[in-house]
């Protein structure tokens, strides 16, 4: 029998973080406490930088110079963002809302 042991995930909802190697950033939306996405998705990472499965990875509402759009991405690949740059994305006023010490929240969902 295969143990997995869970791990308690490093960035929470609404953390603004960045990828160590590539150069984007975002704000966690959802996390998985371990891999979560297909196979294939998987395999399309090139093998020298392809991320452990047994981690959390993490919904990110990313953006980077050109665009914005949504990532997935392990927790081996994630740093705080400390740069206190805004963000753009469209999408983070949907979900999020800022407090009063400028940390993003997840905005209350009222339920059809």
């Amino acid at each position: 029998m295969t143990e997995t042991r869970m791990r308690t995930a490093k960035f929470g909802l609404g953390a603004v973080v960045r990828h160590r190697i590539y150069p984007f950033r975002g704000i966690v939306f959802d996390v998985d406490p371990v891999f979560d996405n297909t196979e294939e998705w998987w395999l399309a990472i090139p093998e020298e930088v392809r991320p452990r499965k047994d981690q959390p990875f993490y919904h990110l509402l990313a953006e980077n110079a050109e665009s914005e759009y949504v990532a997935y991405v392990s927790e081996q690949n994630l740093v705080p963002d400390t740069s206190g740059e805004p963000l753009r994305h469209a999408g983070i006023a949907e979900v999020f809302q800022k407090d009063a010490e400028g940390r993003y929240r997840m905005r209350e969902r009222v339920a059809n």
